[in-house]
């Protein structure tokens, strides 16, 4: 059975920083791109963040670029979001996603608020 179990979310001040972490498993998750995507209330779901399955290449929404970097394990395995300088307008839901063998599966969403 295929899991993705996010952690990390919560509140922060504007310039604070988090980390948030995606366990996978269930599935070779060392042989498939990974993402994060993020859900603002009243928004669609968008792109943040994917990682190869190496760990060799990455790329961001121009809206985080610079200010969050994903990286993975395959040890363990594990995706990270490092999110640093957090703005109000990254207050969402982040979601873990994986395609594996045409199938999409997302994890279950941690919540990110930047307020003062």
């Amino acid at each position: 059975q295929v899991q993705l179990v996010e952690s990390g979310g919560g509140l922060v001040q504007p310039g604070g920083s988090l980390k948030l972490s995606c366990a996978a498993s269930g599935f070779a998750s060392r042989i498939v791109d990974m993402k994060w995507y993020r859900q603002a209330p009243g928004k669609e779901r968008e792109l943040v963040a994917t990682i190869t399955s190496g760990g060799d290449s990455t790329n961001y929404a121009d809206s985080v670029k610079g200010r969050f970097t994903i990286s993975r394990d395959n040890a363990k395995p594990t995706v990270y979001l490092q999110m640093n300088s957090l703005k109000p307008e990254d207050t969402a839901v982040y979601y873990c996603n994986a395609v594996y063998y045409r199938n999409s599966y997302w994890g279950q969403g941690t919540q990110v608020t930047v307020s003062s």
